[in-house]
């Protein structure tokens, strides 16, 4: 099937991704996140590549310090989540969860997710199946709660559990390998993430992503999207307490893993 949309990652500064979208039938270029990284320059030169918007999931240094270097070479629209717009700049538009954005010949859905920071979003392209979650959602993991509250949390995170299979999932950082372990600390047994994590460790031996993930296969296998299975309340001493309590749990024995 042909794509729609050309999508391409590029890592930046320590384990970020940078992220770029490519309409192929208007020729439409959007970034996710702006990381303060030259390499996003050359990038964007060598393919010839201008940016018409930058689309900005939350207020953190390492995902909006490059916008001013972006603003004045390519005056792009840059869109920030309202909730932090007064912790971002510059931007030039703002965005709540619910709204429909176009873009080329296509839509994003905002969708809330806020925990990581009290107003992060993502973005849903509709129109080819994909995911641009920021740091609310990594493959095999989910990002530091630094704001809360954990209901909110998890409340966003089930909303994009509620996306489709097929979806494909972006996150800002190759946080892989390590989601991996910690989740097999909860359950030692999962074949799927044994494999999975000896996929991925061949992947960044050979400097390759771990991502594009899939939405299908994080709700099998991410711990933070099955916080309502038994199997992850047993692991974190939590059998039958409230989901959010559970996920605080989860959330917490990450941290200290």
């Amino acid at each position: 099937m042909t794509q729609k949309f050309e999508i391409e990652m590029l890592p930046v500064l320590d384990t970020n991704y940078a992220i770029f979208i490519k309409c192929c039938t208007t020729n439409k270029v959007a970034m996710i996140d702006a990381p303060d990284d030259d390499k996003i320059l050359d990038f964007l030169d060598a393919r010839g590549w201008q940016p018409d918007m930058v689309l900005v999931t939350h207020r953190h240094w390492d995902h909006v310090d490059g916008l001013g270097k972006i603003n004045e070479r390519y005056n792009p629209i840059i869109v920030v989540p309202e909730a932090e717009k007064d912790q971002i700049s510059p931007h030039s538009e703002t965005i709540a969860p619910g709204a429909i954005l176009p873009f080329g010949a296509g839509h994003f859905t905002i969708l809330s997710t806020p925990g990581h920071t009290s107003g992060h979003i993502a973005y849903f392209l509709q129109e080819q199946p994909t995911l641009f979650a920021g740091d609310a959602l990594f493959s095999v993991g989910c990002g530091r709660m630094f704001d809360g509250p954990a209901d909110a949390m998890w409340q966003g995170l089930r909303e994009l559990r509620r996306l489709p299979d097929e979806t494909a999932l972006y996150c800002g950082h190759e946080y892989t390998i390590d989601n991996i372990k910690f989740a097999l600390s909860l359950t030692q047994d999962h074949q799927a993430l044994k494999q999975h994590l000896q996929w991925a460790e061949e992947r960044r031996a050979a400097n390759q992503a771990t991502l594009p993930s899939t939405l299908g296969f994080e709700k099998a296998n991410n711990p933070f999207l099955r916080i309502d299975d038994p199997l992850i309340a047993k692991a974190v001493d939590k059998l039958g307490a409230p989901e959010h309590e559970i996920f605080a749990a989860v959330r917490k024995a990450k941290d200290q893993f």
